[in-house]
């Protein structure tokens, strides 16, 4: 959760940044690159589990962060979307083969 916020954060700092000056940018950069630490040392498992189950936490933050900071709604094509994100990250994380 920490790095999904640390990630969502870090975006919307550049994206503002772009539009008022390059301290958000540069401060941007330094969130996500603290992302990518902390996704990394909170998981030691297979590096592509870790990315299947985080894409479904990363996608569960941005669009709460969206709703409450910029107050997007949540539409019929991002609930569906969002379902099909949920599921393929079950499947990446617990269906084991064989």
């Amino acid at each position: 959760m920490v790095a999904a916020v640390l990630e969502v954060w870090g975006d919307q700092l550049v994206r503002q940044g772009l539009e008022t000056g390059w301290g958000r940018v540069v401060a941007g950069g330094f969130a996500l690159a603290f992302y990518g630490v902390a996704v990394n040392v909170w998981w030691r498992g297979d590096f592509s589990q870790l990315l299947g189950v985080y894409v479904v936490i990363f996608f569960l933050m941005s669009q709460l962060w969206g709703v409450a900071f910029f107050g997007e709604r949540l539409d019929a094509p991002r609930l569906a979307g969002g379902a099909l994100i949920v599921a393929g990250g079950a499947v990446v994380q617990w269906w084991r083969p064989g």
